[in-house]
């Protein structure tokens, strides 16, 4: 399965945001999920790729126990937040910063840069590890919080361990996020409009996230109206999140709004195209020949 992350307004804002509040300056991911429990359609893998590292959103990188930057340090986290970087580059970079730095006040926009760059190329279990490093240093961080409670219940599948255990997580990361989000400050220098949608993105996945884990727990009426506020509140939806909420719907026999969710993931560019056009299909077919429930 694929992980949406979306831009952050293309260029790593949300690093950007802490950078300027300091002072200062979504490719191949988890593999995809078969069914577990209930779910019996896994979510396909997705092509999408708008990803740009997360960062602490406290929006400011000052830590009182932070040993001083110096000119080295400074120009390897500059290095690090290059835009010219693959995954593999920015693993590399991050691990040796923290390896060399561990005190560093830039720790957490590298916590970032790195779950972000192991979720990319397939590590969950790094990406988890580096994240609860992050979520302990900054316990709030709703960008790590959010993609996290996605990652997880997209990266199962039948293999993995103490199911149960790895989506209580997912909603527990993924309740936070919403909680907190809305509360965050703006920075006094960046406009309402973008920050407006750096929320509006996390929230998303957020919501995503929630919705993909009472699937995965067969809890499908409790999933459509998570999925339905991720599409509605992403200002670029994650045509997986339609592609759930058509599941969700055909699965609740509400075949009139699977067909709407699956023609609105079908109208993406990308590889769940023909999927979900095949998925209208069948939905109509379904509706032609069933009852639908009353919403």
């Amino acid at each position: 399965m694929k992980v949406k992350c979306n831009t952050w307004l293309t260029t790593g804002a949300l690093v950007a945001f802490m950078l300027s509040a300091a002072g200062g300056s979504a490719a191949q991911n988890p593999p995809p999920a078969p069914a577990s429990g209930n779910n019996q359609n896994p979510p396909p893998a997705t092509s999408t790729d708008k990803s740009k590292p997360p960062a602490n959103n406290s929006l400011t990188l000052d830590d009182p126990n932070a040993a001083p930057v110096n000119a080295e340090e400074d120009a390897a986290f500059k290095a690090l937040s290059d835009p010219a970087n693959d995954q593999a580059k920015r693993i590399e970079l991050g691990e040796a910063f923290l390896q060399k730095y561990p005190t560093s006040r830039y720790r957490s926009p590298v916590y970032g840069t790195l779950v972000m760059a192991y979720i990319q190329s397939g590590q969950v279990q790094k990406m988890e590890e580096v994240a609860d490093k992050e979520l302990t240093l900054n316990p709030n961080d709703v960008q790590v919080l959010a993609v996290v409670g996605q990652t997880l219940p997209r990266a199962m599948n039948s293999k993995t361990p103490d199911q149960e255990k790895v989506l209580a997580k997912a909603e527990q990361y993924d309740r936070k996020a919403i909680e907190l989000t809305p509360t965050l400050p703006k920075p006094a220098s960046v406009s309402d409009e973008a920050f407006s949608t750096v929320k509006n993105q996390t929230l998303g996945m957020a919501h995503g996230g929630l919705g993909l884990v009472y699937i995965r727990r067969g809890k499908f009426s409790e999933a459509i109206p998570e999925l339905n506020q991720a599409v509605t509140i992403d200002p670029t939806p994650d045509p997986v999140n339609y592609y759930l909420l058509g599941m969700a719907n055909v699965k609740t026999s509400h075949f009139d709004d699977s067909v709407a969710a699956y023609n609105k993931c079908a109208a993406i560019a990308g590889a769940m195209q023909e999927t979900c056009k095949k998925g209208a299909e069948e939905a109509k077919k379904l509706g032609a020949t069933q009852l639908s429930a009353p919403k």
